[in-house]
């Protein structure tokens, strides 16, 4: 089946091993059939590990200062991270085929979840109700909706993709399911988490080859309705007049972007040192979380916020290299919802961190405190490393590898001798 687009992201079929294809080099390492798995992962797991040690140092002033352990919130965030390393393994152990068959099935959990935020179980905080109490835990069901979509989109479209040049196909049933799964989490007044879910959306659409003119028109719609429920918020009003305000006052409105400006602009190249910031001691509010990034930029300097925006960079060059050479149109679908939600969120966060767009209130992917979020972040980017896994070349060349195990063992046995 070939791509209804010309360009970068087109799908090419996968060339044979030649010259290139494990030569030494760092050429020869990226065009390595297992490149996508390895990056994936490693990226991965250096932002949760930056995020744990950046939760701790940002939080602890505040858990203090509420009679808790100044560990009280990396602790959960650890807890959290323990959850979602077996979550990220099994999914990445999935076979696409089953992913495939799970779109419907799981969509439709994903929305029973969703409304069960408008139950007695819901719960909400700053004029947000997006979460549920479930026991112990407070779990965020959007999250979960956002990796359902993207794969349901991915079957969709993928088995509609010969037809997607006809309005009907390109839009029917992919929008009108999209629109309601959006428009259940915009009930619970979530603007940020909604637009984040129409960036999928808009990736699994370009990525399976809708034609331009059809998703210029959906962008715009997509621009008009986020618009529209902004004007009908005087919160959200507030928070945009005051982004576009030359002279707002920096007690009250801009309050959030001019502490987060100044945390960016203390650390210079270097930083102060990690554990040293100033904004986090009650001046910076949501320092753990949406704001993460500017006590980053405070403490580790330039040279910290350069590392996350490498990281993530990584993470959208491996995602990319999956929609490139995999053959299966399901998986480049998918793989393109999943990267704009991803990358698209962590943009979205460091933008309001940096001043150039509105507070709305997302955090910073893998990075940032939250459960749910970074749960079914790592779930997502599971999904991926799962694809990559079944990349042409990529099962045979990770069999053919030694287990870590017997590296280990091997290590162990130079060392002594």
């Amino acid at each position: 089946m070939t791509s209804t687009r010309s360009g970068p992201l087109a799908a090419k079929p996968p060339a044979a091993a030649g010259p290139t294809e494990g030569s030494g080099g760092a050429l020869g390492a990226w065009n390595s059939a297992v490149t996508s798995y390895y990056v994936l992962t490693g990226a991965t797991a250096l932002l949760v590990v930056l995020g744990l040690v950046m939760v701790l140092s940002s939080s602890s002033v505040e858990s203090m200062a509420a009679g808790d352990s100044p560990y009280a919130v990396f602790i959960t965030q650890a807890q959290y991270a323990l959850i979602g390393l077996p979550v990220l393994l099994a999914a990445s152990r999935v076979p696409v085929a089953v992913y495939r068959k799970a779109a419907w099935p799981f969509l439709a959990f994903a929305a029973l979840l969703q409304l069960l935020v408008f139950s007695p179980l819901g719960v909400g905080t700053k004029g947000n109700t997006n979460w549920i109490d479930v026991g112990p835990f407070t779990v965020q069901p959007s999250e979960v909706v956002k990796l359902a979509l993207a794969i349901w989109l991915g079957a969709v479209l993928a088995r509609k993709k010969p037809l997607l040049r006809e309005w009907k196909h390109a839009f029917v049933p992919a929008v009108p399911m999209a629109c309601l799964m959006i428009g259940l989490v915009l009930v619970g007044h979530d603007l940020g988490t909604a637009l984040v879910m129409m960036l999928l959306v808009g990736g699994a659409m370009f990525i399976a080859g809708v034609p331009l003119r059809m998703f210029g028109v959906a962008a715009a719609l997509a621009g008009v309705a986020a618009g529209a429920l902004a004007l009908f918020s005087s919160n959200r009003v507030e928070r945009i007049t005051s982004w576009l305000s030359d002279n707002c006052d920096p007690t009250s409105a801009c309050y959030q972007t001019v502490h987060g400006g100044m945390g960016l602009a203390t650390g210079g190249w270097a930083g102060i040192g990690l554990g040293q910031s100033r904004e986090k001691w009650s001046y910076l509010p949501e320092a753990h979380n949406d704001f993460i990034f500017a006590i980053i930029g405070e403490e580790l300097g330039l040279i910290g916020t350069l590392l996350v925006l490498g990281l993530f960079t990584l993470i959208a060059l491996a995602m990319f290299r999956v929609i490139r050479r995999h053959p299966d149109p399901f998986v480049q679908i998918t793989t393109g919802a999943v990267v704009c939600w991803v990358i698209g969120q962590a943009l979205v966060n460091i933008a309001v961190v940096i001043g150039l767009a509105p507070v709305i209130g997302i955090p910073l992917p893998l990075v940032s405190a939250g459960g749910s979020a970074l749960i079914m972040t790592m779930a997502a980017i599971g999904v991926v490393i799962s694809f990559a896994r079944s990349e042409p070349g990529a099962a045979e060349a990770l069999a053919a590898r030694p287990s870590v195990v017997r590296r280990s063992l091997a290590v162990l046995g130079r060392t002594r001798a």
